[in-house]
């Protein structure tokens, strides 16, 4: 019996995250799940995944914008299974950062989640991706080409992100693709960063499918990526229900 292709997925306690780790497993793949804060999500989700295939997930706590810490993600990912196939760097803070307002705090810590993390394990998981000829896949966001009033630090973030991955692309091919996908309003944000009713209508009335879209979406493409697309790389997939047609 072949030996299960392995992801690591930062931010996989929840929402998109939680959705890419299900349909993976589902596909047969073995998980390292990375959380922050979410521990009880992440372990939760582990335990209901291993009951379905034995020593199929672990989960690894780690904050994304320490290095020390960044550095024993990757090596947890790398010894789990003895091989790793895939890095999918999902993990995202989002939240408002008016420009009269904004901190050097809230600098680092947008930057760290989204450009900062994505690049460093990149880094320290390449030599393990080009043995396996795996894939990095960043989750990306259309406000990266079109910015959101009042959030201008997280979509320079991601801004960033959309280049990390083209960059790489040729950095490390031909052994690693890495692309990325960008998604429209398929989970609305919450706590600090929660939308109004009227603002998410506003939000759906500008796209063209006139509907909000499902973290499944976004695992599906995931999984796409991974397995069906061989000849695809450097590419920021837009999965947005056609909000980036807008004028």
């Amino acid at each position: 019996m072949s030996t299960p292709r392995v992801a690591l997925i930062t931010g996989g306690a929840r929402r998109i995250g939680a959705a890419i780790a299900s349909h993976l497993h589902q596909q047969g793949w073995n998980l390292i799940i990375h959380c922050r804060q979410s521990v009880t999500e992440a372990e939760a989700l582990a335990e209901h995944l291993n009951a379905q295939r034995d020593n199929s997930v672990c989960t690894v706590r780690a904050d994304l914008a320490k290095m020390p810490e960044l550095k024993a993600l990757a090596e947890t990912a790398c010894s789990s299974w003895g091989r790793l196939d895939a890095l999918i760097n999902n993990a995202s803070s989002f939240y408002p950062t008016a420009l009269a307002s904004a901190s050097e705090h809230q600098w680092d810590d947008l930057f760290a989640s989204n450009l900062k993390a994505p690049f460093f394990l990149s880094q320290k998981l390449s030599q393990a991706l080009q043995q396996t000829e795996g894939c990095i896949i960043n989750i990306a966001d259309i406000h990266a080409e079109r910015p959101l009033k009042n959030h201008s630090i997280y979509c320079m973030a991601k801004a960033g992100n959309v280049m990390l991955t083209k960059t790489l692309a040729r950095e490390l091919a031909p052994e690693v693709r890495v692309n990325g996908i960008a998604p429209g309003a398929i989970a609305w944000p919450e706590d600090d960063a929660a939308l109004s009713d009227k603002a998410q209508q506003s939000i759906l009335e500008k796209t063209a499918l006139q509907r909000s879209g499902e973290p499944a979406d976004i695992a599906r493409t995931v999984a796409f990526l991974l397995t069906e697309a061989p000849y695809i790389t450097g590419q920021i997939i837009a999965v947005d229900g056609g909000r980036s047609l807008q004028q």
